[in-house]
């Protein structure tokens, strides 16, 4: 099935969860990431149970703290 992960179409195996994205996609520091699939954010606790489906657009954001 198709994808989009950050923007670039991707083809992945059915039945693809959250996590295993995470893990395929090489996420630097995935206990600090953000998941947004089709503009709605996903816990991290389901991020185990959540699969992903035809033409979903998944985003990988990262908050950061900062400042002087």
């Amino acid at each position: 099935m198709k994808i989009t992960v950050g923007g670039e179409k991707r083809e992945v195996e059915e039945g693809l969860t959250v996590s295993a994205l995470i893990a395929a996609e090489q996420v630097e520091t995935p206990e600090y990431v953000t998941v947004s699939v089709n503009e709605e954010f996903i816990e991290n606790g389901a991020f185990d149970t959540h699969i992903l489906k035809e033409g979903d657009e998944v985003e990988f954001l990262y908050f950061m703290g900062g400042g002087c």
